[in-house]
């Protein structure tokens, strides 16, 4: 009787985790590497919600025979699991937190519906994946550039509207954005990332504004 249960009981997970991976796959796929083309958030973030999936819903089975320690468990490890978030070394651009958030969420939502009907699951993940459409479709972002800039006395907030019109000059496109990142006096040159209206030339390395001495290298 127990095998039959556990059989059931693993059936049932793999339905709900068909159901989850499809719905990550759609959201980081479709809306999220459609726009920034960032393989290794990517990799990231459809491989962790399957992990999540796994953890939540063994905690669940095996504690669900345990009285009163069942939400207890549950919450302590979900507040495990979200602060894996913190796991980084680098700092993680606010969009890409979200989407890792959502994904997450995600899967701990469809692993813990184990009384919610299919189609409850399923509505509750469209409703999420809507949301994110929605808000993706509002959020306009521009194409951009790392270049490494010789004029670095133009990098001062006084000078901005000098650095820009010379940019636009030189690079030959409407320059919407400018942030500054490493500089090096000796060599008198900086390393800037603009935004401009266009095609994006390589979305890999669009939200790096620093570089180590070895990166410098590579310009």
């Amino acid at each position: 009787m127990e095998y039959i249960t556990l059989t059931n009981s693993y059936a049932m997970m793999l339905v709900r985790l068909v159901i989850s991976i499809a719905f990550t796959w759609l959201i980081i796929d479709k809306l999220y590497y459609a726009k920034s083309h960032r393989r290794d958030f990517r990799f990231t973030f459809m491989l962790i919600p399957v992990a999540i999936f796994f953890i939540v819903f063994f905690m669940i089975f095996v504690l669900e025979d345990m009285k009163g320690k069942t939400s207890m468990g549950v919450g302590i490890g979900l507040f495990g699991i979200f602060s894996i978030m913190r796991y980084r070394t680098d700092t993680m651009p606010v969009r890409e937190m979200t989407y890792l958030f959502i994904t997450i969420a995600l899967a701990v939502v469809n692993a813990v519906s184990v009384e919610v009907s299919l189609f409850e699951v399923v509505l509750t993940n469209v409703v999420v994946t809507l949301c994110v459409w929605g808000c993706e479709r509002q959020l306009k972002l521009g194409a951009t550039k790392l270049i490494q800039y010789d004029r670095i006395e133009l990098i001062i907030p006084e000078r901005r509207e000098e650095l820009v019109a010379d940019l636009e000059k030189r690079l030959g496109v409407k320059v919407k954005g400018v942030s500054i990142g490493a500089i090096d006096f000796l060599k008198d040159m900086a390393m800037i990332k603009i935004t401009y209206e266009g095609e994006q030339a390589d979305r890999e390395i669009s939200n790096i504004t620093k570089l180590s001495k070895s990166q410098l290298t590579e310009f």
